[in-house]
């Protein structure tokens, strides 16, 4: 079995560098894949309420032979639930649907500023934390203003901030300010634009220098810059693969020579924190 590193939050949380994502991993079919990850190896799984799969994905974790206790489930709050009542029923009813007697990482899955109530919502998980139903809290697609508001409106530190991570878009400024308090960097889409990223020059250099493939080059390169990636992945191959990328070991120059593919306009969608909501 893959030994998967780990980084670890400022409260000794650890979280493997390498997830399972289950975006559109849903039913019957969603629920093997998931049972399949974890006995390959994976011991974070990522949903969302949004997902509409959180049945799918607990039913997958208690299919799964490995032991539930050594298996990390996170989930998100969604925006259409930030405010207080709200807040505090999505989380028990997302409790309900992965089942189990609490919710491993449950995290707000974007601020929606506009709106003003992340604050109410990022309260909600504290106070969930402190009943029990959920072991720890994070958060997503914060900015560093969101990240200083909730903490000092509650003295709680988020140990992960789920954020859109890739070549294309590094963000490498919010890495270090992640580091530096002890936060959790969590890549979404980690490989960014899929076939086109894949094609670029250098990746394909580096992939066959380490016999690797490019996909598996830029896992390592999340790896090499102390980020958690979560890529969706519903067969036994590409799962295996995902895994296996954690192992590999680039050269600085290497990770430096990816870093370098960034772009001022590398988000896949737009969507800036600062404006964009998802209910």
């Amino acid at each position: 079995m893959t030994r998967t590193p780990q980084f670890t939050a400022h409260n000794g949380f650890a979280l493997p560098a390498v997830g399972l994502g289950t975006y559109r991993l849903n039913g019957e079919a969603g629920a093997a894949a998931v049972a399949a990850g974890i006995d390959l190896g994976y011991r974070l799984v990522d949903t969302a309420f949004n997902y509409e799969n959180e049945g799918a994905v607990g039913a997958g974790v208690r299919t799964a032979s490995t032991e539930r206790a050594d298996i990390i489930v996170t989930t998100k709050l969604p925006g259409r639930h930030h405010a207080a009542e709200r807040a505090r029923t999505s989380i028990e009813e997302s409790r309900y649907r992965l089942g189990g007697d609490a919710v491993d990482l449950h995290l707000i899955h974007w601020p929606n500023p506009s709106r003003d109530l992340y604050g109410e919502a990022w309260q909600a998980l504290v106070d969930a934390q402190t009943r029990g139903l959920v072991r720890q809290i994070g958060v997503s697609n914060f900015l560093p203003e969101h990240l200083e508001r909730i903490e000092a409106e509650t003295g709680a530190r988020p140990v992960v901030n789920q954020i859109e991570v890739h070549p294309y878009f590094p963000q490498t400024d919010a890495l270090e300010l992640h580091a530096e308090r002890g936060i959790l960097t969590v890549a979404w889409s980690p490989l960014g634009r899929g076939k086109e990223l894949l094609e670029e020059p250098v990746i394909g250099e580096i992939a066959g220098a380490h016999e690797i493939t490019p996909a598996q080059v830029v896992l390592a390169w999340h790896v090499a810059r102390g980020t958690v990636s979560i890529p969706k992945a519903s067969s036994a191959e590409h799962q295996r693969a995902n895994l296996q990328a954690a192992e590999v070991v680039l050269e600085p120059a290497e990770v430096e020579a990816i870093t370098a593919l960034g772009r001022p306009d590398g988000r896949l969608f737009g969507a800036d924190p600062a404006i964009h909501e998802e209910m």
